[in-house]
């Protein structure tokens, strides 16, 4: 599928290459660190490339690779040749900012053949200038901090020519069972009205008509579902503007069984009617 967007990432040591693949992952690309440019061509074959989760491709090619500047030329020119939408994302900084960020890491610059880390590091400006001349878009990442340089690659993650759209996971629980790890937000309706303690209902589960009827005859719910589905309305595009790709809101009641599955339902049918891509998943609906 040559109409995913693939994002080579490169350019000095220390200038943040590591944290833009992070940044990429998290904005729904499937990305590879260290990638031998030669091998490209043959990655671009395998059948990963077409799942439709996946928003782009995104690889990191460095000097790290011996013979990188001998062959990403030809293998570049191939890409544009098959009709690839590639693009060179370069990263840089200044000299004393790349010299700060080695001291704090205690990294070993990878061109280190005995010199001084002031000379290896003009070393590799100085073998990187034509690539850097060529590519796409630089990005002088000197006076960014984490946040700030995470947006500035997260904006370009968004001018792929697919834009993966956030996975929402609703999860209903039991208390007694233990927190879910891996909740983003997590809502407690022990308050609600317990099913649990009407004969009838108690061997029920929350997906019966019966103990949904029993939860939503109280006000207090109806109340309830109202604000927190506002409340979710609001935040999930601002979790979506920030480059989050997946989220569990996990909904927990004692058990798991009756009040935690009737409000999970109803979110996850809230948030269906929107047109996002959601899922449910009752963790403790079976537990006695």
């Amino acid at each position: 599928m040559k109409n995913l967007k693939i994002i080579i990432i490169t350019g000095l040591s220390g200038s943040g290459k590591s944290e833009a693949l992070a940044a990429f992952e998290d904005a729904g690309y499937y990305c590879v660190d260290n990638m031998p440019v030669a091998l490209l061509p043959k990655f671009l074959e395998l059948p990963i490339k077409s799942s439709p989760e996946i928003a782009g491709l995104a690889f990191v090619m460095d000097l790290r690779e011996k013979k990188f500047l001998e062959r990403y030329p030809g293998v570049f020119q191939s890409l544009q040749q098959m009709g690839y939408d590639y693009s060179v994302l370069f990263l840089e900084a200044d000299d004393e900012t790349l010299l700060r960020r080695f001291s704090q890491t205690r990294r070993h610059h990878p061109l280190s053949r005995g010199q001084s880390l002031p000379d290896d590091i003009r070393t590799e400006r100085e073998q990187l200038k034509e690539l850097r001349v060529a590519a796409t878009k630089v990005v002088d990442t000197s006076t960014y901090n984490v946040h700030e340089f995470k947006s500035v690659i997260r904006d370009i993650a968004r001018k792929s020519q697919k834009q993966t759209p956030m996975r929402i996971q609703i999860l209903s629980f039991g208390f007694k069972y233990g927190l879910p790890l891996e909740a983003d937000l997590v809502v407690d309706v022990r308050f609600l009205q317990n099913p649990h303690f009407v004969s009838e209902l108690k061997p029920l589960d929350g997906e019966t008509e019966a103990v949904r009827d029993y939860v939503f005859k109280s006000a207090e719910t109806r109340a309830f579902l109202r604000k927190y589905m506002d409340l979710l309305d609001y935040l999930l595009p601002l979790y979506e503007k920030e480059g989050k790709s997946y989220m569990t809101i996990a909904v927990g009641c004692t058990g798991g069984r009756h009040r935690s599955v009737v409000i999970a339902r109803s979110l996850y049918e809230h948030i269906a009617r929107s047109g996002k891509q959601v899922e449910l998943l009752h963790r403790d609906i079976a537990n006695p």
